[in-house]
């Protein structure tokens, strides 16, 4: 049950590339903010920026450091037609650090596992005892789609995008639910 709230949290995405964003009401709210507004404007654009995340774990122990393990997305779509074709995005694994402010919350900072043969070793320090669970979520294919499509439903929706499906480039195209 735990582990399908966090994913439901993180499915919820908000606001498309170079819009005005209004202040986080949730942590992962604020993840995924700073996915759209550091992370998205580093990739080729798109009409569509759409954050989501795969949550390991959140520790809101300290208001003012609230930690959020994970696997954090953004993707760059352009429309075309009824579907949502993808320009580019990936995946930042890591953990950010969120400040509770009195009118929402704020990312500041990122602790980014690395690339290449340096993933392996910042994962376990990032992760610690919780590695397990992160690698096992990063094997778990139909879960990470079933992610994606829920955040990308929802922001369709909320955006009131006239899209219908989703395309990664040589692959058919998925209905959004």
């Amino acid at each position: 049950m735990k582990r399908t709230l966090l994913f439901a949290l993180s499915a919820l995405v908000l606001l498309a590339c170079g819009q005005t964003q209004q202040k986080a009401d949730t942590p992962i709210k604020a993840v995924e903010q700073y996915m759209v507004q550091n992370i998205g404007t580093q990739y080729s654009q798109g009409e569509y920026c759409i954050p989501y995340s795969i949550v390991v774990a959140v520790s809101d122990a300290n208001p003012q450091d609230i930690l959020v393990w994970g696997d954090f997305w953004v993707e760059n779509y352009n429309l075309e037609g009824d579907t949502l074709k993808t320009v580019s995005g990936g995946s930042h694994p890591g953990l950010m650090h969120v400040a509770k402010l009195a009118d929402g919350y704020e990312v500041n900072a990122f602790d980014a596992v690395g690339d290449g043969s340096s993933f392996d070793p910042t994962a376990k320090a990032i992760f610690g005892d919780r590695y397990d669970t992160f690698i096992a979520l990063q094997a778990d294919d139909a879960e990470k789609d079933a992610t994606r499509g829920q955040a990308i439903a929802a922001y369709v929706k909320a955006n009131q995008i006239p899209a219908k499906f989703y395309q990664d480039f040589g692959w058919d195209a998925k209905e959004i639910k």
